[in-house]
């Protein structure tokens, strides 16, 4: 036995199983128990479930050795073996409830979440008052979004323990409640979580919940913290750099979003909210740059579009909006949004028949926007298009009665 043990805790599979056959030959049944249980901790399954199968052989009766084995068997992936033992084992024996247990957390990997709440409520029927099962159903429940229940479990459950199947109660109701948009609760709870244990985790969300209460402050302190923890933890780069930005430290932020670019190039939302900083700091190049590699990774990302599309207005760079422009009519992206820059380019390049056809289509959806109704009437009245220009003239004078350019306009057409 000791042999066997020390195998096992080595790793030494073929020690195992030189010393199995005669071990299940000569040993206890107690003893075989044990070494099946250390063999299943230390993850050698097949083996534990060669033990497990020789002892259902000598007890058959025994509903313990069929739940044992048919974890094993779950997690080898022999599915239909292990609800075969499953269901086998009497509803009127003690270990029924834990067979429930096992049965509910297969379909719940399943996704067969309704079965699983019957089989977990089958199960606290015969024990209405046992933590593991109860904390069994705030867990169905957390998973299938009904935080308010499961918030109500595990708050019953933290006043009798702390920890509940090595997780810290105080993490998941920080958890549910973050979930269910209660940050100031979730807050409390995840400071409470830290005093037990620090994790990368833990450190996230509290910043996240800080943040979402617009502590910026304490969320940036907790994931500094992270990154100095795990510089790896890739989401905390970003919801740092936008703590700084909400202080107005943008010269922070955009240092802060520079080296989680570093850490993970392939995130466009990295890039684009390092665009929307480069721009805070009057670094428009960079700002290009940036916006210009978020599109890259996602040709139809529509905020980087629009940002950059708006920057190059401003600096009155036409011929890359053209350039963007039809690309993206290439890619077959359409987006209305786009069409008062490039109509507005078109015109300046002094493509006046491409800037038309655009003007026009812009219409239906900005008829209400003043700026490109502005701009439109003046490129109808340019291009000699007077009716035209004429009915937008009337439509700005309705949308702007005290604007007497348009007013002037209307009577020079009359």
């Amino acid at each position: 036995m000791e042999q066997l043990l020390q195998a096992v805790q080595e790793g030494d599979l073929q020690q195992i199983n030189a010393l199995l056959e005669s071990f299940l030959t000569d040993a206890e049944p107690a003893a075989q128990y044990e070494i099946a249980e250390a063999l299943m901790h230390y993850g050698f399954l097949n083996e534990a479930d060669r033990v497990f199968e020789h002892l259902q052989f000598l007890f058959p009766e025994e509903a313990q050795i069929s739940i044992d084995r048919a974890s094993v068997l779950i997690e080898l992936g022999e599915e239909d073996d292990a609800l075969d033992l499953l269901m086998g084992i009497a509803s009127d024996v003690p270990e029924y409830p834990q067979a429930l247990l096992i049965l509910a957390d297969y379909y719940q990997m399943q996704g067969l979440f309704e079965v699983a709440e019957q089989r977990i409520n089958e199960a606290l029927q015969i024990l209405p008052h046992e933590p593991l099962l109860q904390f069994a159903k705030a867990e169905l429940l957390f998973e299938t979004g009904r935080f308010s229940e499961a918030a109500r479990i595990y708050e019953e459950l933290y006043t009798i323990e702390k920890k509940f199947a090595g997780i810290i109660l105080a993490q998941r109701l920080a958890e549910v409640y973050r979930a269910g948009a209660a940050y100031e609760r979730a807050l409390d709870y995840y400071m409470e979580a830290l005093e037990e244990e620090v994790t990368a985790d833990l450190l996230f969300g509290s910043g996240y919940a800080a943040f979402q209460t617009e502590k910026y402050e304490l969320a940036i302190k907790q994931l500094e913290d992270l990154k100095e923890l795990d510089p790896d933890y890739f989401s905390a780069y970003l919801l740092l750099a936008e703590s700084y930005a909400m202080l107005e430290n943008n010269k922070r932020a955009l240092s802060v979003i520079k080296e989680g670019l570093k850490r993970d190039e392939y995130d466009k939302s990295l890039y684009l909210f390092a665009g929307k900083m480069a721009l805070k700091n009057s670094r428009q190049h960079e700002a290009i740059e940036f916006l210009s590699e978020a599109i890259a990774l996602d040709p139809e990302y529509m905020e980087a579009i629009l940002i950059l599309m708006s920057v190059y207005s401003a600096e009155q760079r036409f011929e890359e909006i053209i350039a963007l422009y039809e690309q993206l009519q290439q890619n077959e992206f359409e987006w209305s949004a786009l069409y008062p820059f490039a109509a507005n380019a078109y015109n300046e390049e002094e493509q006046f028949q491409k800037a038309y056809e655009i003007y026009k289509e812009a219409y239906n959806d900005f008829n209400d926007d003043i700026e490109f109704l502005e701009k439109y009437c003046l490129f109808l009245v340019e291009d000699g298009k007077r009716d035209e220009a004429k009915q937008i003239a009337q439509r700005l004078v309705r949308l702007q009665p005290s604007e007497q350019q348009w007013t002037d306009l209307l009577e020079r057409f009359e």
